[in-house]
């Protein structure tokens, strides 16, 4: 089992939405989500949530796995998935950024080009499964609202026909660091601002229901 990291995953989730700071119209999009979730919700008791970016690499799994963890957390009985308009690899830089935030990764399809990982966190009572795959993969459950995490894929991707809705939610992609001094902290960062973002739509989405 690769673990990195002493951190808790709570602690992580927790700290990273204590130190959000964004504007005012990325907050209208983020409660916008929730509160489109929260609807749908009441009337099926259940949401499929896929992220979707270009190469489902970076941004897309850090959200697929923070929602992942924030259903847990808030007790919800939401499904998290992820998908890319291309096939590439759960990029290791991803994988170690989320290590260090309490997850744990185990190995279970060894691909030089594409691993698949079994994801789960300490108190989980199951794992996703990780790895890079086009956003019409049968593991993505149907139907499911489309988070769009970045700008490509938003342009490249005008029509998806089994999502119930679609949101634009793009995020700086941490790739302009790779390979460079910085690489670290960027990739921390963005993983950061994903847990957070994910703790306010989830924590809305709660106080909606309730």
């Amino acid at each position: 089992m690769l673990k990195t990291s002493n951190t808790s995953t709570k602690n992580f989730f927790e700290n990273s939405y204590k130190k959000l700071s964004i504007s005012e119209d990325r907050t209208k999009i983020l409660l916008k989500i929730a509160e489109t979730i929260a609807k749908e919700y009441v009337n099926n008791e259940v949401v499929n949530l896929n992220f979707i970016c270009t190469h489902n690499s970076r941004r897309s799994q850090m959200g697929q796995v923070w929602s992942y963890f924030a259903a847990y957390y808030f007790n919800l009985n939401i499904n998290a998935f992820s998908g890319g308009t291309e096939v590439t690899a759960f990029y290791r830089k991803t994988v170690k950024t989320l290590q260090k935030a309490g997850f744990s990764f185990q190995l279970s399809d060894f691909s030089h080009q594409n691993p698949t990982y079994q994801i789960s966190f300490e108190g989980s009572f199951s794992h996703i499964l990780g790895f890079s795959k086009l956003y019409s993969n049968p593991i993505n459950k149907e139907p499911y609202m489309a988070i769009l995490t970045c700008n490509d894929v938003d342009r490249n991707c005008p029509f998806i026909s089994d999502a119930t809705h679609r949101f634009a939610l793009p995020f700086l992609d941490p790739k302009f660091s790779d390979g460079t001094t910085e690489q670290e902290e960027v990739y921390l960062q963005t993983n950061t601002q994903i847990a957070g973002e994910i703790y306010l739509i989830f924590d809305q989405i709660k106080k909606l229901l309730s």
